[in-house]
């Protein structure tokens, strides 16, 4: 439903793309207000995991005005200015840390101090993207904006399974006085394949039998694959049983597409396969080869953010089909920001001649991305 704005307060109903709403209210610097939430729900209101997410932010800004309505279905958010420094947060184990981290790193920049955030809790969930893939697809593209590496760091300290978590990370950025423009419209070719394998609280013998299966369907592709095992002991393992693994493809373009899966919750009476895993999250690797593009399909959005809120400059992406959440947030970014993007198909060589040659290879529609940065400038950093 689009936004309506009233005395310079924009107004939402439902709970959906709730945590787009309030990343781009921190930072425009605009009040919304969000009702209906989830008033036709058994348990209406706001998610426990929503009330962490209003919380951490109010962790990482100074000045943050919130209201709640006493059945949690209407929410008031005033943002305050950014300030970030030492942050500690325990996220809710309803959702990964990745729900949680996927916005620091987008307010990263723009705080007042360097960000040094510990975040607690789920490091792999079915709902989110694990803080691996944050590591290896999301950090390289934050790197394309800022340019200079000083401090740019996520650790894994410890690893942590659904339902009760137990895991922790420690997320270091770097603030800047704004982000350059980008022009990206090269991603090459996937020239090696890595790959890590976790077993927490569950046989080593698992982890093992994941590599195999998974190795099995990428050496037929190309040869230079490699997988660690991590297999964690003693506290380092978490609270809960589980297994998964998470594989990258680095291209000769510096480009890393990402994939990942994971073993069902323990306590549902559902019995995971390793080699099942280890098949799954190949193929899911190899449709993400497909989609292509300079950006992992679950980092549109990112990407999105960063070239809108440039340097007054155009910024040009290529990227694979975009996601239903990347289309949701390009029309929020509208309404908060007014930044309008520019969209066009790419077509390529191998398009006509499959066009002309039923057989030949298809290739996933490319989308170029084109917009002219907001010039967003982080005034709590001085130039030197």
């Amino acid at each position: 439903m689009p936004a309506v704005i009233e005395n310079d307060v924009i107004k939402y109903k439902g709970s959906n793309y709730f945590r787009q709403r309030l990343l781009l209210s921190t930072l425009s610097g605009r009040a919304i207000k969000i009702e209906d939430i989830r008033t036709t729900n058994d348990d209406p209101g706001l998610r426990e995991y929503e009330v962490s997410l209003i919380r951490l932010l109010d962790k990482v800004t100074n000045g943050t005005r919130v209201e709640l309505s006493e059945t949690g279905t209407s929410v008031y958010y005033q943002p305050g200015i950014l300030i970030g420094g030492q942050v500690n947060h325990n996220c809710c184990t309803q959702r990964g840390i990745g729900y949680y981290l996927e916005v620091l790193l987008a307010l990263g920049p723009f705080c007042k101090e360097p960000l040094n955030a510990v975040l607690q809790g789920v490091t792999h969930s079915d709902l989110d993207v694990s803080v691996d893939k944050i590591k290896t697809a999301a950090l390289p593209v934050l790197l394309k904006f800022i340019l200079v590496d000083d401090g740019l760091d996520l650790k894994i300290v410890r690893r942590g399974a659904p339902p009760l978590g137990g895991g922790e990370v420690v997320f270091k950025c770097p603030v800047k006085r704004h982000l350059r423009p980008l022009q990206w419209t090269k991603w090459g070719l996937v020239k090696r394949i890595r790959g890590i394998v976790y077993a927490l609280r569950v046989s080593p013998t698992m982890a093992n039998r994941v590599v195999e299966a998974a190795k099995g369907v990428m050496l037929n592709f190309l040869p230079d694959v490699y997988i660690n095992t991590d297999q964690c002991r003693g506290s380092n393992a978490g609270k809960s049983p589980g297994f998964g693994v998470s594989l990258v493809a680095e291209t000769d373009e510096k480009t890393f597409y990402c994939a990942e899966a994971k073993s069902v919750e323990g306590g549902k009476g559902e019995i995971t396969l390793p080699e099942d895993i280890g098949q799954e999250c190949a193929q899911k690797l190899l449709d993400e080869i497909y989609r292509g593009g300079t950006v992992d399909s679950a980092f549109q959005w990112l990407l999105a953010l960063w070239m809108a809120l440039g340097q007054k400059d155009v910024s040009e992406c290529i990227v694979g089909p975009l996601s239903d959440y990347t289309i949701s947030f390009l029309q929020h970014l509208k309404e908060f920001f007014g930044v309008m993007f520019k969209l066009e198909v790419q077509r390529t060589d191998i398009d006509d001649e499959a066009s002309d040659d039923e057989d030949e290879t298809s290739v996933a529609q490319k989308i170029k991305m084109t917009c002219v940065g907001i010039g967003y400038v982080n005034i709590s950093k001085r130039t030197l």
